[in-house]
């Protein structure tokens, strides 16, 4: 796999950060990502370039549905492959068993994707002026918070997103670590 390996490394030596623009969620819990179109804008020429090229499938196997990224050198045929498990009985709020089906494979492809590449998402802080020093949680957002966790209307993976970036309060930290 020494052509693969060496085509890769060339790759993350020149890919750069790409920056998570796509907002998404609302309110105390929006959240900001890099979107597919976002990420592929930047690999998918320096993937030609290095000779690379990728795809990725849907497959089942003992009864688990899984989202394989196969990672693959033109030339070679040499391949690089990961997977992830998809949950096909989650239904997301506000959404059929279809579109919950759809919203996991796209978030799955921009990890497979990024895991295989190496790649690093990332805040754009310089075009905001955004401080790398953290602001205390409101008590208010956080009990608001905390109540959706308990009401089933957020998880508690949804909430620690939300707070990250936040300092919290020792009574905080208490209530996150008893969830």
């Amino acid at each position: 796999m020494k052509n693969l390996f060496k085509a890769l490394a060339e790759f993350q030596q020149e890919v750069p950060v790409i920056f998570k623009a796509t907002t998404a969620g609302s309110g105390n819990f929006a959240y900001q990502y890099a979107d597919l179109p976002a990420i592929f804008n930047v690999i998918n020429p320096l993937l030609q370039k290095h000779g690379l090229g990728f795809t990725q499938l849907t497959n089942h196997k003992d009864g688990v549905d899984y989202l394989t990224t196969v990672l693959f050198h033109v030339e070679s045929g040499e391949t690089l492959e990961t997977s992830l498990r998809l949950l096909p009985e989650v239904e997301l709020k506000g959404q059929n068993i279809f579109q919950s089906y759809g919203s996991q494979l796209t978030y799955f492809r921009r990890y497979g994707i990024s895991q295989i590449l190496g790649l690093v998402t990332d805040k754009d802080t310089d075009a905001v002026g955004e401080t790398t020093k953290k602001k205390p949680f409101p008590n208010e957002r956080f009990e608001t918070g905390m109540s959706m966790v308990f009401k089933g209307e957020i998880t508690k993976d949804q909430f620690i997103k939300a707070i990250n970036g936040f300092t919290l309060t020792p009574e905080q930290t208490k209530q996150i670590e008893a969830l």
